[in-house]
């Protein structure tokens, strides 16, 4: 199987579990275990660039706690004994990619939604330690909308205390441009203040992912905005550690969503990180 095509192996499913699912990410530099908090597949966000297939509903729709569990604590003894790359799927990956990066919280939706996060965090954290993984992080990947609620904050300080990061989206500078692809009703502003809080109490990275809009890629005015939206954060006494650039990987939400030229990526990169001095990687979209 080519390089590209591994990389865009990220079905939900693998072989008979319904929440825990392996997938060779290109940002993590190896394995990825997905845990995901939303099989109804039910998102607070709309995003035009959405690469969850909506088309078919999710057979299962409730988290169920203990079968989540056993699926994390099986999936990890496939990847940490080797036996995950005899499978089709991943029999192709190259050797430098057969180590286990972390175990990241996204999936069908936004997770810090499900009402037990705080929960599921303390679970899989205990499975982790009890499997003596301490080198292996526990990423967090959310539109930060709800870091704001009690039961959230609960489960970020458990991230903070077993090798956890926050990887949070920021894919606008202005409010407009954010209502047009991240189609929600909560607030920009609400976005960003959460941001700042989360930033305060430890380093983020923010994942930003950008494309061309009916063949239109975000302008100059949007890429300045989106540079002072990270340095309100830095002037606020946030800490940010790393911002991805990327673009559309997979089959969009919306036929008018194409990714960004590899070129452009590179502009974005190099401009963020003139104007912020932040380090910055770009990730290049994968053609079909």
């Amino acid at each position: 199987m080519a390089s590209d095509q591994l990389y865009r192996q990220h079905a939900r499913l693998f072989e008979n579990n319904r929440f825990v699912y392996p997938v060779l990410s290109r940002r993590a530099g190896g394995i990825s275990l997905g845990v995901n908090l939303n099989p109804d597949k039910v998102c607070n966000f709309d995003c035009i660039y959405c690469q969850v297939d909506r088309s078919t509903q999710s057979e299962t729709r409730f988290v169920a706690m203990q079968q989540l569990a056993q699926e994390l604590d099986e999936a990890l003894a496939l990847i940490v004994d080797g036996r995950l790359f005899e499978n089709e799927q991943f029999s192709s990956t190259p050797a430098p990619l057969r180590r286990l990066n972390d175990i990241a919280f996204s999936g069908d939706g936004e997770p810090t939604t499900y009402q037990n996060f705080d929960d599921i965090i303390r679970t899989c954290a205990e499975i982790k330690r009890r499997r003596q993984l301490h080198a292996v992080k526990m990423v967090l990947i959310s539109n930060a909308s709800m870091f704001h609620r009690a039961p959230v904050q609960r489960g970020l300080r458990l991230l903070d205390q077993n090798q956890g990061e926050i990887w949070a989206k920021l894919d606008a500078g202005t409010p407009e441009y954010f209502t047009r692809v991240d189609r929600t009703k909560i607030p920009f502003q609400q976005v960003l203040d959460n941001i700042t809080a989360a930033a305060k109490q430890r380093p983020l990275v923010i994942q930003s992912l950008f494309m061309q809009i009916e063949n239109i890629s975000p302008g100059a005015d949007e890429l300045r905005a989106y540079c002072g939206r990270l340095l309100d954060v830095l002037e606020a006494g946030g800490r940010i550690k790393l911002v991805q650039i990327y673009t559309v990987a997979r089959r969009p939400a919306e036929s008018f969503v194409a990714p960004l030229p590899d070129q452009e990526v590179d502009r974005w990169v190099e401009q963020v990180q003139r104007k912020t001095g932040l380090p910055t990687q770009g990730y290049y979209g994968i053609s079909s």
